[in-house]
């Protein structure tokens, strides 16, 4: 053991809280995995936190935090009686004990794309997996994921507690599946690293850590194209996020963003997933839309946006998914490429799903191409609905601002 420079309790939680950061989710994937019991294992490591806390500004900060923690995890798991171990992956808990306060330099197996399987596992409501795997992989408490989902800590809590028991009482096997049976659980996986992205929208900490996640399944199954396809769709639009607020803040759409403010070491590498990607057998949702946001990319070189390239991915994504949102951003598109005409005749087609009235980004696009065709009243009419649905503070002045120069324009002022 070392003893810190500083064993004040600030210096001992901070060395407590960066072990959790780097191996919260691998401890708790190799506990899990031979439990079956991801509540139990949970509570185990808490417990060895805690325990770190108490005896780390006494005996120094161990060489091996990881072997540390996990062998302290693996006692109060067996003192506790939370043993369910399943018969093909049972290890005697005195190796492992021993295993763990060994040499140590000795690597803890990485399971943590197990424990991922295990979160998105189809028994589970596709709702909690995102969530799910954000506390069981990242470490993120229920206020925290409450708050990026919108939804009560409280409730999210129960979400969560309940998912784990299911976990437990189905037998949700701790495993990477079988190459037959691959490509539709790992759909599930990269959708929910998909939702944790699009819940760090406003939260730059929750977008780097799905991208984290990303670059962990594309390391993990680097033959998988699908999971370098999502890689690369986050890199790409993660790049343009220095340029989507101004120095006052205030929000800037893509198509007035200065392509010199994106980052362009982030792009070159989601080129280069792309182009890997494209080798491989097979082309999937994540590819096309990473090759959507390739083109938008491809302006900082050109000065131009080539809208047919565009719509034809979108097409193609259409064809494979039959979603909604894909049929929104294709008419916005549409507009781009051939006028506001043609573009909201596209959008009409997409108001028959009901959903689409709760949907914020429907009536932006419809206001903005209804100005576009000289509509003012009904543009007015889809700015205000647009406006009312926005959460995002700097979204909503944009819109104002929108709306009042939509008003201006037509010699009067926005209604209220």
């Amino acid at each position: 053991m070392r003893k810190l420079a500083d064993d004040t309790p600030h210096a001992v939680g901070g060395a407590v809280e960066a072990a959790a950061r780097r191996s919260y989710g691998k401890l708790l994937a190799f506990l899990a995995a031979r439990t079956r019991d991801l509540a139990g294992a949970e509570d185990a490591l808490s417990e060895a936190f805690a325990s770190a806390l108490a005896a780390w500004p006494v005996q120094g900060v161990p060489r091996a935090p990881e072997a540390w923690l996990l062998a302290v995890a693996r006692r109060k798991t067996i003192d506790a009686g939370r043993r369910r171990l399943v018969r093909d992956a049972a290890m005697d808990p005195l190796r492992m004990i021993a295993e763990a306060a060994g040499d140590p330099a000795s690597a803890i197996p990485d399971e943590r794309l197990r424990l991922m399987f295990a979160c998105a596992h189809p028994a589970l409501d596709p709702a909690v997996r995102a969530p799910l795997m954000l506390q069981c992989v990242l470490g993120f408490d229920a206020v925290t994921i409450g708050a990026a989902f919108l939804i009560a800590p409280t409730a999210m809590g129960q979400r969560l507690v309940r998912a784990k028991h299911k976990i437990r009482d189905a037998g949700v096997p701790f495993r990477v599946p079988d190459p037959d049976e691959l490509a539709a659980r790992l759909e599930a996986v990269l959708d929910a690293i998909y939702a944790v992205f699009n819940a760090g929208w406003t939260d730059p900490a929750l977008a780097d850590e799905a991208i984290w996640l990303g670059r962990l399944v594309a390391s993990l199954l680097d033959q998988e194209p699908e999971a370098l396809g999502l890689l690369a769709l986050m890199l790409h639009v993660q790049a343009r996020r220095p340029a989507r607020r101004d120095a006052d803040g205030e929000y800037v759409p893509l198509a007035a963003q200065d392509p010199a403010a994106w980052q362009d070491e982030m792009i070159e590498e989601a080129e280069a997933l792309l182009r890997r990607a494209a080798g491989m057998a097979g082309i999937g949702r994540f590819q096309l839309e990473a090759a959507i946001q390739s083109v938008h990319a491809a302006q900082r070189l050109t000065g131009l946006t080539a809208w047919g390239e565009i719509v034809a991915l979108y097409d193609a994504l259409l064809a494979r998914t039959g979603s909604p949102v894909v049929a929104l951003n294709r008419a916005v598109a549409v507009g781009e490429l051939h006028g506001p005409t043609d573009g909201l005749a596209a959008l009409d087609r997409v108001a028959a799903d009901r959903r689409m009235m709760e949907y914020q980004p429907y009536w932006a696009a419809r206001a903005a191409l209804l100005a576009g065709v000289g509509d003012a009243d009904a543009a007015d009419a889809a700015y205000a609905r647009a406006i009312g649905m926005e959460p995002d503070q700097a979204v909503r002045r944009f819109l104002q601002r929108r709306r009042a120069a939509l008003a201006a324009a037509n010699g009067g002022r926005p209604q209220t």
